[in-house]
């Protein structure tokens, strides 16, 4: 005999599960087919997978409902998983910069089934200027003028096809990488060291660290100042934003000074907090971090120890306390342990949803959980590794013949399964190398450091075929 419960405990019962999960029981009958594709549930898992999800976010995509959004996305960002090196176009642009160059995506469209996604990356190189270019079609769409100083420093905020550059004089401007007349020009008084903007639930900013340790807090376009203070003695070296812009993390590298953690609202509503909310993680000589990918509040801390070498990580949970009218934060230490039985130096980390740690040594690629049980491993000789990119589904390898290994993270357990190897397309001297990859949903590329000879933009574009 059937069992009807009523809609709303079975739509309660629902809200625990995952899209996988939803799929299964609404084959079920017609009705629980009905509310296993209600838009409330499939709205839920789209912000919990995604973030900043709104209507908005269906119209530009033409999606009718939150569970065609969910499956044309959850599609979109797994064909670089299911695509084969042959799927790939390469090609090599020729940007005209020397020795130091950056490239940064500034297209968030990704590959869409009816062929009309694009890729775009925004370059900044020693000729003192700033250009984008099409990556499919390796052309530049858009150049700007020359700058009288060097440009030391880019970010760019793809939600609004924006970039920020500030030069060796210290001068912030804002471009919209449409037009040759910078939307907004400011000029600092110390020299700076990060630069990122970032869309936060107020409207985008620019988080810009000087070499004095203050931190400004710029509104984009027209660089209003919001903040400014003063965190370290002397300059901070990394900075790092949770996916929801909840959190600012900051390391200081110096082995009396402790990581810190900063409530993004203090810093933005200054009208609310007369300082800013922060505390300390008592983990010294932190190299890098890590927000895992869809939690807002856990965070992991790789240390470096010379000598003798030791690699050891730490995962932090934090928690926004409310005691009467104070706001405070509190770091929790959920998981640690250390690279005990490696001679090699881990040199970079990331980590997946399922707080899965991967990180790279020279000649190997590494699995743990946070409390240190290994994974996986994965051996390179002779090649040796010089970078990793590290997202929500794929993990790039970057090796020292200019090689690219793609791995994708397994759906339902914390592994990681590779997927091909992008071989280098010609001879490259023992003084080139490739920096780190920068991968989105239909490209990877990387800027290629040929010295003495110019370097290039390399690129890997999925082909046509995978968009039917």
């Amino acid at each position: 005999m059937d069992i009807h419960l009523p809609n709303l405990p079975m739509m309660e019962i629902f809200s625990y599960l995952d899209a996988y999960s939803l799929l299964q029981v609404a084959q079920v009958n017609k009705n629980w087919n009905a509310l296993a594709s209600s838009d409330v549930l499939w709205r839920k898992l789209c912000q919990k997978r995604w973030l900043y999800c709104d209507m908005v976010t269906l119209q530009l995509q033409d999606k009718e409902t939150w569970k065609q959004f969910f499956m044309y996305r959850t599609w979109q960002e797994h064909a670089m998983s299911r695509a084969k090196p042959e799927d790939f176009t390469y090609k090599e642009i020729p940007v005209e910069f020397e020795f130091r160059a950056y490239a940064y995506y500034i297209s968030r469209h990704g590959l869409t089934r009816n062929g009309k996604g694009k890729s775009a990356v925004c370059v900044v190189t020693s000729m003192n200027r700033i250009s984008t270019w099409d990556i499919k079609e390796g052309a530049m769409t858009w150049l700007s003028p020359v700058q009288e100083f060097y440009i030391e420093l880019m970010t760019t905020l793809p939600e609004m096809h924006i970039a920020v550059t500030v030069d060796i004089r210290s001068t912030i401007k804002v471009w919209d990488c449409h037009n040759s007349k910078a939307l907004a020009t400011k000029h600092m008084f110390s020299s700076c060291q990060i630069l990122k903007a970032v869309f936060t639930k107020d409207g985008p900013i620019v988080l810009i660290a000087d070499t004095t340790g203050n931190l400004y807090i710029f509104r984009i376009p027209d660089l209003h100042l919001i903040s400014r203070h003063n965190v370290f003695p002397h300059g901070i070296d990394e900075l790092y934003c949770s996916p929801q812009k909840k959190w600012v993390f900051l390391i200081m590298r110096h082995p009396h000074v402790l990581t810190k953690v900063v409530y993004m609202n203090s810093l933005l509503r200054t009208s609310e907090f007369s300082d800013p909310v922060s505390t300390n993680l008592k983990f010294s000589l932190c190299q890098r971090a890590f927000w895992t990918p869809r939690r807002e509040d856990r965070i992991t801390l790789m240390s470096r120890n010379i000598p003798p070498i030791l690699t050891t990580f730490g995962t932090f949970d934090m928690k926004l306390e409310e005691i009467g009218n104070k706001v405070s934060v509190q770091g929790h230490l959920v998981g640690s342990f250390s690279l005990q039985d490696y001679k090699e130096q881990a040199e970079w980390m990331g980590v997946s949803d399922k707080d899965t740690i991967v990180c790279s040594t020279r000649s190997s690629l590494l699995l743990f959980s946070i409390d240190g049980v290994r994974l996986q491993t994965f051996q390179y000789c002779p090649e040796q590794i010089l970078g990793l990119w590290v997202d929500p589904v794929h993990v790039i390898v970057t090796c020292n013949d200019a090689s690219l290994d793609v791995y994708a993270w397994e759906e339902r357990s914390p592994l990681l399964r590779k997927c091909y190897r992008l071989q280098n397309r010609r001879y490259l001297p023992p003084s080139s190398f490739i920096n780190r990859a920068l991968c989105d949903d239909v490209s990877i590329i990387g800027v290629v450091t040929n010295s003495p000879s110019p370097c290039y933009l390399k690129a890997y574009t999925l082909t046509s075929a995978l968009e039917n």
